[in-house]
């Protein structure tokens, strides 16, 4: 017993947990002052924060697991230091790209909302907000697009809201970052948003533009209903459900959307590229016709007063 006693005594302490991101709530990281948790994806954490003149800030930090890989570390820079280079009214402006005290990070605007967090609070949007919110992101996507650049994983938490309502698009080159990540090293890692993966994607095909109209696509969907249009515990069946099934009817879920507005989405959720828009502005015209033309049940109620 006394031998096991000194054994025990001798052991090594237990290796010191991984930092938490409560730990940086609180600290400054560069030129910006933490102040609480928005959230956090797979890769990174995002905090509000401050400049150090009081600037309202969001911040986001690689994960110290992904932070301490050259490699990724050097591709998540890369991607973040290009999407700073879209400046756009319709995508988030990147602030700065650094790494400070084994932290790599990037300031961006901060935001009042995502469409994600108000689908959850509100459920089912307007089809008026759908429409203004859906030539937002276009146009920010025909922007990105035209300097060759897919975002590859558009979804509602990716579409950040202004105080007036008006969209912008962040995390640019997140999702081409891991992929490339992923090519080099064969490191299993999931690259984008099973829900919002086109069909391309899920086949593991050539990529190009028309991948963020059909993820433009879900996340209309997903406004219009509450609900995406495919959904499966298994990856393997979400994945064989974007490449054969065909979404369900919109207006099944809500009459009185229009019929204008449905085609739009189910046109960016057509199976085959060829079959979507062809580019952002292609996606515009539509959407303007939409607004522009009332729809008859509305000019009826106007009419009979």
């Amino acid at each position: 017993m006394p031998v096991c006693k000194a054994l025990v005594t001798n052991a090594p302490p237990p290796p010191p947990a991984p930092p938490a991101p409560s730990d940086l709530v609180g600290r400054t990281v560069g030129p910006y002052d933490l102040e609480r948790l928005l959230g956090q994806g797979g890769f990174a954490w995002v905090f509000a924060g401050r400049e150090l003149d009081g600037t309202p800030v969001a911040v986001k930090v690689l994960m110290p697991r992904y932070a301490g890989d050259p490699q990724f570390e050097s591709r998540f820079r890369n991607e973040a230091e290009t999407a700073a280079k879209l400046q756009h009214p319709n995508i988030i402006r990147i602030r700065f790209v650094a790494r400070s005290g084994g932290y790599v990070y990037f300031g961006m605007d901060l935001c009042a909302d995502s469409l994600g967090a108000r689908i959850a609070r509100e459920g089912p949007l307007p089809e008026a907000d759908m429409l203004r919110l859906a030539a937002d992101v276009a146009k920010g996507l025909g922007f990105a697009h035209g300097r060759g650049v897919i975002h590859r994983d558009l979804k509602p938490d990716n579409i950040l809201l202004r105080s007036d309502g008006s969209a912008v698009i962040t995390d640019f080159g997140i999702a081409r970052a891991v992929s490339g990540y992923v090519a080099s090293t064969g490191v299993n890692m999931t690259i984008g948003t099973p829900q919002y993966l086109s069909p391309e994607q899920a086949q593991g095909r050539a990529l190009d533009q028309r991948v963020d109209f059909y993820a433009l696509g879900i996340t209309l969907f997903k406004a219009a209903a509450g609900e995406v249009p495919f959904a499966a515990s298994d990856w393997f069946e979400l994945a064989r459900m974007h490449v054969e099934r065909p979404p369900p009817g919109l207006r099944k879920k809500r009459p009185e959307l229009s019929k204008r507005f449905e085609r739009i989405v189910l046109k960016c959720l057509a199976k085959h590229p060829d079959d979507r828009y062809r580019d952002a502005a292609q996606l515009l015209a539509e959407l303007a016709a939409v607004e522009a033309k009332p729809r008859a049940g509305a000019w009826w109620r106007w009419w009979s007063g």
